[in-house]
């Protein structure tokens, strides 16, 4: 198993790719820190699929906008399982306005829970790997930082940031045998991605060369072979996975200028 008897604090836990991941750790092996924001419910139906497949869960709220409760998750964390092997970056918000109608409060928003939340995060458990022996940090980011998508600034910025911040932290911690990637999902059927658009496979399927959105449970692979010792090699990279979205380059406009005027500005 690829992740026998270690411990992964997934972040943004509840629902999606988090909850797909969590619940796949667990299948391989791992203990799971289930971190979630508002959706308690969620948080425990993915406990519940931790422990289905006999493995602990422990179940913490959190906003990571706020670094105190960022320090009180990794405490937990350790008081209960005694080490943190693995940190999956993956709580993000979105965010949606045309440039010119982002506000202050918006942007300081997904800045603060997607690129501060994620730095933190890693940082404060990279301070309970360090002297465990080291340990691995996946962050999960967007193609949309590399393909200019409308009406996504702030969390595109968030994102690019991401992405920079992958090769830092790779680069200042290796030496204490901390790896950190970053995987960059494409289109996925997640509940904001529905709720944005119902037909979100079709829209999206028409832009994908692999002709459909992702399924979340598709980004468990990647994420556990980042974080497993079947990567001890690899650090600072990038890994796409997105139907070769990311290639191709082509986006629904319409379908973003739709869901920008819905959310209006606030995002």
């Amino acid at each position: 198993m690829k992740l026998a008897e270690k411990v992964v604090l997934v972040t943004g836990a509840s629902k999606g790719i988090g909850r797909a991941v969590a619940i796949g750790a667990a299948a391989e092996g791992a203990d799971v820190v289930v971190a979630y924001r508002g959706d308690e419910r969620g948080a425990e139906s993915t406990a519940d699929g931790v422990r289905e497949r006999g493995r602990e869960a422990l179940v913490h709220s959190v906003d990571l906008a706020h670094v105190g409760e960022i320090v009180e998750l990794v405490q937990a964390a350790h008081e209960r399982f005694g080490r943190i092997d693995v940190l999956v970056n993956n709580a993000a918000i979105v965010g949606w306005a045309p440039v010119l109608d982002v506000t202050e409060e918006a942007w300081d928003a997904v800045i603060d829970t997607n690129l501060k939340g994620s730095f933190f995060c890693a940082v404060e458990v990279a301070k309970r790997m360090r002297d465990a022996g080291g340990g691995a940090i996946v962050n999960i980011s967007s193609n949309v930082a590399a393909l200019g998508v409308g009406n996504l600034s702030a969390y595109a910025a968030s994102k690019g940031g991401i992405h920079a911040l992958t090769r830092q932290l790779a680069v200042e911690l290796a030496p204490h045998r901390i790896r950190v990637n970053t995987l960059a999902p494409g289109p996925t059927l997640v509940d904001r991605n529905l709720v944005d658009e119902p037909n979100y496979d079709e829209v999206w399927g028409e832009v994908v060369p692999w002709g459909r959105a992702a399924e979340p449970e598709e980004m468990i692979g990647p994420v556990l072979f980042l974080a497993s010792d079947e990567s001890m090699y690899v650090t600072g990279q990038l890994l796409f996975a997105d139907g070769g979205w990311s290639i191709a380059g082509r986006i629904p406009q319409g379908h973003l200028d739709d869901v920008a005027r819905r959310r209006g500005p606030s995002g």
